[in-house]
């Protein structure tokens, strides 16, 4: 469906004032899914997104959609084809003189569509996102989560393949984003609309996302299936990302109680995780009658990911040395991770 090969973008002229935002960027987003892309402040997010569509031009690479590259078109069929990439913006973008139908029209009145059709698509898509009784409201009368509907609905009025989103939830309230996301799950469930989402939040990637890709410096530098990363991911960044969303440090002061409860005992901190089946397990307590070692749990959650239950435990265990990697042993083959805290876990 989308295939960005070897993307780069280099700003500027001359050997001192060239910026490079994308070193050579490689994505592959199938049809139907609902691909994510992570990265802090000027990683180079929105250049990539941009550069999709080509509102910003690659230096060099393919920008490949349904086969077709768009940096090789000519400025008529590039037209044509942007006709089947939408884009919903993070301030939403919306013409404050305009009435919401008439926003939400704008695509269709530029490509000279009849009146009779336009009424009849409009008043479908305000349906689709729930604001069919806003349609003669103005975008000053309505809330942030309201607003970006209207952003969806207009970008969908062109029957687009894919939908980009640029930070579009980053303006609003938890709530709010919720019912954002649930939209553009419906839109891909039932619209069968690809749909590539540039966000630093982890959590949106969590709630949503069929894969994520992580990008740093303007390199992907770790991409997969959305549970994999969050399970064992790879990189310094992507654990900082998913530490965010699994926001289970210990605080100082549970640690110096740990710390000096222990002084004078084997013991040792582990992150267990969960994914699957094996959430419905009573590990710890199957491991605690196993073994002579005694858990502690300090944190623990249970969420999912891609419809897959995903669990995260901290525990300190307390015994012999030998009893504790008995324990950790009989864990790890009982389809569970377990990594040390510390050691080269998140």
């Amino acid at each position: 469906m989308l295939v960005l090969d070897d993307i780069h973008k280099v700003y500027g002229k001359g050997k001192d004032k060239k910026v490079e935002a994308l070193k050579g960027i490689n994505l592959r987003v199938e049809k139907g899914e609902i691909f994510g892309v992570v990265g802090y402040s000027g990683a180079g997010k929105s250049t990539l997104i941009r550069c999709v569509n080509l509102l910003e031009r690659p230096t060099s690479g393919k920008v490949l959609i349904n086969g077709v590259d768009l940096v090789a078109l000519p400025p008529k069929a590039l037209r044509q084809q942007r006709k089947k990439i939408g884009m919903i913006f993070q301030q939403f973008n919306l013409l404050q003189s305009k009435t919401i139908f008439q926003n939400v029209a704008m695509p269709l009145i530029l490509e000279h569509r009849p009146k009779q059709e336009i009424q009849a698509k409009v008043t479908e898509l305000l349906t689709f996102v729930g604001l069919e009784d806003r349609m003669n409201h103005y975008p000053g009368q309505l809330s942030g989560g309201q607003k970006q509907r209207v952003g969806i609905a207009r970008a969908l009025a062109t029957d687009p393949d894919i939908l980009l989103c640029d930070e579009a939830t980053s303006a609003l309230d938890p709530n709010t984003t919720e019912s954002v996301l649930d939209l553009l799950r419906k839109v891909r469930d039932e619209l069968g609309i690809t749909i590539l989402m540039i966000t630093h939040e982890m959590n949106v990637i969590r709630d949503i996302c069929d894969k994520v890709a992580v990008i740093e410096g303007g390199k992907i530098v770790e991409q997969g299936p959305v549970i994999d990363i969050f399970t064992e991911p790879k990189t310094q960044i992507a654990r900082s990302f998913v530490k965010t969303v699994l926001n289970d440090a210990i605080p100082r002061s549970v640690q110096r109680l740990i710390d000096e409860s222990s002084r004078n005992h084997p013991h040792g901190i582990y992150r267990i995780l969960f994914k699957g089946a094996s959430t419905n397990m009573p590990l710890l307590s199957n491991t605690a009658k196993h073994f002579d070692v005694d858990l502690n749990v300090l944190h623990g959650m249970v969420t999912e990911l891609q419809g897959i239950p995903f669990g995260n435990l901290l525990v300190e265990f307390k015994g012999s040395q030998s009893e504790m990697e008995k324990a950790i042993q009989y864990i790890r083959e009982n389809n569970a991770i377990i990594k040390e805290v510390g050691e080269d876990g998140i």
